[in-house]
């Protein structure tokens, strides 16, 4: 898919659509899918490097177990933000190893190893497992594995026969099996020991040394991926928010429409001038790709730092229509760790902070803003809120989509080619406006006549559209006066 903004000076090489969006100073086109969230990941166990699409919580920990040594569970906070899915992608830093354990024959004497066992995936929580090996009871030409998580038993594998092979095959065929291989290591005297339940050990994770390079390479996987809100697993490492910055403003450049949130540290939320180092983050940012979260939550008596917070807000704005605001948004959690003042709130506003706060009866999202506070050219307010951002996000996305399944190498050049587009565009446009997403008058599609004039070339390949429409917004400030007589 190639998109992206251009220029007249530097005009895209690649076919496809290419749309500035700009502040006022035969095909139906139809909305894509919205809601999905990207985050990266670490994890005591599940699968390296490699991409999951989680939708429940159920998913989640059948994708990742029970893994409290990583980062993996606070995925959670997404869906219960209301993501629709959410793509993970577990990193670690190269020192990641799978529990095993190592099986003997019956040979009297010195026994031969004859069959390995090992995780399925790497990570510590594979050492959580036990394996046992016994005679059934009911026939004594079988043999009974049976596969704990500490005292849990997960699986019992009847093997119907008692040699090694029958053993690699009984496991590795199990479809229900998610949780160990078997290898076989030699033929030994054909017939597998028994065994008391024993540990699996020497499972590590590969987490404490991951660093800003492991999650620059994850945000260079993601580009693969379709999402529409990206956010950290509660890493508020100045370094990697930064480049996470210059990765959305990138793939933002070339077209794929993704916001990113960001938090800060628990010291920093409770800190006396917490309102200042949360400051210090949007300033840094000041970006209308990239939302930073200044307060951190409590829910079910745990304490959330922002940065954990940015998760749940990602899953809030991916859950939402295109005509919602997260302004005052009612959120689950019981109270902030922090309660800002009214001062407090109107700077942290002022400088492009999304805080929480509490109003007595619920925890409530202030205000949907982004990170933007220095307009660039051709830019206005509307820049600084989430949801003209997300609204200029999905038309590009569905333009894009649209000119490229009907129109980019399958329409002629022509009046009536350029004609049929913008009633196409026209089409959509009223979409938009029935569903509250902009003005329902003042909005049009033409060719652009700042090209479509005298003297101007325009080669036979390019289309100039201008659109123009005013987005809606919701109530935030009410202002009445009551006359008393």
């Amino acid at each position: 898919m190639a998109g992206g903004t251009w220029s007249t000076t530097q005009k895209p090489v690649l076919p496809g659509l290419y749309l500035n969006f700009r502040s006022a100073g035969l095909a139906a086109i139809e909305a894509g899918e919205r809601g999905t969230v990207g985050i990266p990941i670490k994890a005591d166990w599940g699968p390296v490097k490699e991409f999951r699409t989680i939708t429940s919580e159920a998913e989640l920990i059948n994708t990742y177990s029970d893994s409290t040594g990583g980062t993996a569970l606070l995925v959670r906070l997404a869906l219960l933000g209301g993501a629709r899915k959410v793509i993970t992608y577990r990193i670690t830093d190269g020192t990641e190893a799978k529990a095993s354990i190592t099986l003997k024959d019956t040979t009297t004497g010195e026994a031969i190893d004859v069959l390995k066992l090992e995780g399925k995936y790497p990570g510590a929580w594979g050492n959580k497992l036990k394996v046992s090996v016994s005679t059934n009871p009911g026939d004594s030409t079988k043999k009974d594995i049976k596969l704990y998580n500490g005292s849990i038993l997960l699986k019992t594998f009847v093997v119907s026969g008692t040699s090694i092979d029958d053993v690699v095959t009984a496991i590795n065929n199990d479809t229900e099996n998610k949780w160990i291989t078997a290898t076989k290591l030699a033929a030994g005297n054909g017939t597998l020991a028994n065994l008391q339940a024993t540990s699996l050990s020497g499972g590590a994770s590969g987490i404490t040394g991951i660093d800003a390079a492991d999650y620059a390479e994850a945000f260079d996987k993601f580009e693969t991926q379709d999402f529409n809100l990206f956010t950290l697993d509660g890493v508020s490492d100045s370094g990697i928010q930064t480049s996470l910055k210059a990765w959305i403003a990138k793939i933002r450049s070339q077209g794929k429409g993704v916001i990113g949130v960001i938090g800060g540290s628990g010291a920093d939320d409770k800190a006396v001038d917490a309102v200042g180092k949360a400051t210090a983050r949007s300033t840094a940012m000041n970006y209308e790709g990239i939302v930073n979260v200044g307060t951190g939550a409590i829910l079910n008596g745990v304490e959330y730092e922002s940065a954990k917070v940015a998760i749940y807000i990602a899953g809030l704005i991916a859950g939402q229509n295109l005509n919602q605001s997260v302004t005052y948004a009612v959120t689950p959690f019981a109270d902030v760790t922090r309660r800002w003042t009214r001062s407090e709130m109107e700077q942290a506003i002022d400088n492009g902070v999304l805080i929480l706060y509490n109003d007595g009866e619920k925890v409530k999202v202030l205000k949907g803003i982004n990170t933007l506070t220095s307009l660039g050219e051709g830019q206005n307010n509307a820049w600084k809120k989430i949801r003209s951002i997300r609204v200029m996000d999905a038309i590009n996305a569905d333009l894009l989509k649209t000119a490229e399944d009907n129109y980019i190498g399958k329409v002629n050049n022509t009046e009536a080619g350029r004609n049929a587009l913008i009633g196409a565009c026209k089409e959509y446009m009223k979409t938009l406006a029935r569903g509250g997403v902009i003005e329902n008058s003042g909005w049009d599609v033409t060719l652009d006549p700042d090209y479509y004039q005298e003297g101007v070339v325009v080669e036979p390949d390019e289309v100039y559209l201008r659109w123009e429409a005013r987005l809606t917004d919701v109530m935030e400030k009410i202002f009445g006066t009551f006359i008393v007589k």
